[in-house]
């Protein structure tokens, strides 16, 4: 590992093998970029930063990894977004995506081939989820692949609830000259949703297993009740092929989620998140875990290129 300044920033930069990680674990424990040096020398970027990112606005820069904690996507209480009710039924605010992806982390290690990074969370966080805990990030980075595990420790006296994720911003297309419609992606989900403008969960489109990335309907979409852990895509007759692990178990919880979306059909990545479960899963209970006070809650990914 090694620090280098970008655009004034500094920033910690990983090599293993053929692979360059770059993450600034202080400010939302965010893997920024993860690029690969091929054989003739040229580079593919696998999780895309852009050049231009605003570091003023770093929580809101499409690109990296944003870490989504407590819960993922809009919640809503009662038909009204930005709200929850915890189990004492009290009503308390929550951002889109929670407050992890703009906290400030302090560094727990790092080492040649990962880091781990922990939450200190502020006044807005402490109003959202008021509660003694824990929450850390660890990444773990090999020369085609990276693994991430989300933890929360529960150091108080109740139980915790918690529904996390990730928003991987995948470069698409990664070779010169080649489309969207050119890439295909498998996903094994007996189940597609949408999140309605109420928060409730309504039936999504159908959607074959393999669909072309250009396929408008997969924006959005909620794909859960997976037959496997695996969601695979990449350019069809080539190799390179991008696999997203959810879970460490061969087919994960039903609630599962694996949700696929994007800017439109310019923008120059696609986002393939793993996530524990649906959006607004303190209403609606789907995907929504608990961690008993003194327990340790765990939300293992992994990326990997074949």
């Amino acid at each position: 590992m090694e620090s280098i300044d970008y655009h004034g920033h500094t920033l910690g930069r990983w090599r293993v093998g053929s692979s360059t990680f770059l993450a600034l674990p202080e400010r939302g424990a965010r893997l920024m970029n993860w690029n690969l040096t091929l054989g003739d020398g040229s580079i593919r970027d696998v999780i895309y930063w852009p050049e231009n990112a605003d570091f003023d606005q770093f929580a809101k820069v499409r690109g990296g990894n944003p870490i989504l904690f407590p819960f993922s996507a809009r919640c809503f209480d009662r038909g009204e977004q930005n709200f929850w009710r915890g189990a004492d039924g009290v009503r308390r605010p929550m951002p889109q995506h929670g407050f992890a992806r703009q906290g400030t982390f302090k560094l727990v290690w790092e080492d040649a081939r990962g880091f781990a990074a922990q939450l200190v969370p502020d006044a807005a966080a402490a109003e959202s989820y008021p509660y003694n805990y824990e929450f850390s990030v660890a990444y773990r980075f090999e020369a085609y692949a990276l693994s991430c595990e989300l933890t929360l420790k529960n150091l108080g006296r109740e139980p915790l609830p918690w529904s996390p994720g990730h928003h991987f911003y995948f470069t698409v297309p990664w070779s010169e000259g080649a489309r969207r419609e050119d890439y295909l992606i498998r996903i094994p989900a007996a189940e597609r949703l949408r999140q309605a403008p109420d928060g409730q969960l309504v039936p999504g489109p159908h959607l074959r297993n393999e669909e072309r990335l250009a396929e408008p309907a997969l924006i959005d979409t909620l794909h859960t009740r997976l037959r496997s852990s695996e969601v695979v895509f990449g350019e069809r007759g080539r190799p390179g092929d991008v696999i997203v692990r959810l879970g460490t178990a061969k087919v994960p919880p039903p609630d599962a989620t694996f949700v696929t979306w994007t800017t439109d059909a310019a923008a120059p990545f696609y986002c393939v998140e793993p996530w524990m479960g649906p959006p607004n899963a303190p209403e609606h209970k789907r995907g929504l875990q608990w961690v008993a006070p003194r327990e340790t809650g765990s939300f293992v990914v992994s990326v990997a290129l074949k």
